[in-house]
């Protein structure tokens, strides 16, 4: 049985790790911290575990064996720096960190305490795209010439657990960055997962459009994001993020290869729809992706607990994480400069 503390009580860490924690039998909620003591203390009533004033009082707790990152983006990488240099295993919510340096720096301290640091870039676990991942590699549409990867909803202000126009991920000192790095990051990941290749240039768009603050200005941080992904093995697509999407949820993805079409999670009753380049059509009812509306488990702290259990490196580790990052930072560099940027992977 593993300790776990909770670093951040927000949306996220109530309604995705608490839950997959508690029901993991090798899992044991221990401790708490938010900056709202009173939400963790209401969190530890509930599940047990003590309350603690400050994550250095996490840390600091020998019992504990590993930690979820839940907080503001702009704190990740000093608290899970941390938390590995006092001998925790983490899990760290998405985006990594907001510089390329600071997710360079998570990666060299796991590698130097020797403790797994996984990121929580969940769509490669979902069922549909493990699957796809799987007929992909068998060649069923043959090489992967061209994709379309998208993620887009109505934003974060009616989901977040302090809801309404001044919602932390609009606050650019706390987030950094908007949809790019909320939504971009989950499909950055996911293209590179199920091409086999990494993005090694970007051009792209982004910007803010429509989300506004309580006062009715434009929020600090992008609300829409427009990539065209260059990849290692030659293949070319877009990839979009939006928070100004006001009705359904878009989280699809249409990969053509020379051998016929993939869709995936676009169609409403097939997870998975396959046309062939000689007209074959073959469908796949696997399962319906995961939305803000509809929670389903995440895979990902199954994931991190059988890691710890069985000694393994995470599939999601910080290392893995670090080249969708790249291409994050190098797309919010296009976008500045107006220029095609190289996506340094080495």
């Amino acid at each position: 049985m593993f300790k776990v503390g909770i670093i951040g009580c927000g949306k996220i860490a109530q309604v995705r790790h608490i839950p997959e924690y508690v029901n993991n039998k090798d899992a044991e909620l221990a401790a708490f911290y938010d900056m709202n003591t009173e939400r963790a203390k209401e969190l530890a009533s509930l599940y047990g575990g003590m309350v603690c004033e400050s994550y250095q009082e996490v840390l600091a707790d020998p019992t504990i064996d590993a930690v979820s990152v839940c907080t503001a983006n702009n704190v990740h990488a000093a608290i899970t720096i941390a938390a590995l240099r006092a001998g925790k295993h983490v899990l760290c919510e998405k985006p990594m960190a907001t510089t390329l340096e600071e997710c360079e720096a998570m990666v060299s301290a796991a590698k130097e305490t020797g403790k797994i640091l996984m990121i929580g870039h969940n769509q490669r676990l979902t069922k549909a795209h493990a699957k796809a991942k799987r007929l992909l590699d068998e060649g069923i549409i043959g090489d992967v010439i061209t994709f379309r990867t998208t993620f887009g909803h109505g934003g974060p202000e009616s989901w977040s657990i302090d809801s309404g126009k001044n919602v932390w991920f609009f606050d650019k000192q706390k987030a950094t960055m908007g949809a790019m790095a909320d939504l971009g990051i989950h499909k950055t990941d996911l293209i590179q997962f199920l091409t086999g290749q990494k993005v090694v240039e970007t051009t792209a768009r982004v910007v803010t459009l429509n989300k506004r603050d309580s006062k009715g200005n434009l929020i600090g941080v992008d609300d829409n994001a427009v990539c065209i992904y260059r990849m290692s093995g030659g293949a070319l697509g877009t990839m979009t993020a939006s928070w100004t999407y006001y009705g359904a949820e878009d989280n699809s993805t249409i990969l053509y290869g020379t051998k016929g079409i993939m869709r995936i999670y676009d169609d409403p009753s097939y997870s998975i729809k396959v046309v062939t380049s000689d007209g074959e059509t073959i469908l796949y009812d696997i399962d319906q992706i995961q939305t803000n509306d509809k929670q389903t488990s995440s895979g990902v702290i199954d994931q991190f607990m059988d890691c710890l259990v069985n000694g393994r490196m995470p599939e999601i580790s910080g290392e893995e994480a670090l080249s969708a990052m790249r291409a994050v930072f190098a797309s919010i560099r296009s976008s500045e400069t107006g220029r095609t940027i190289a996506v340094n992977q080495d």
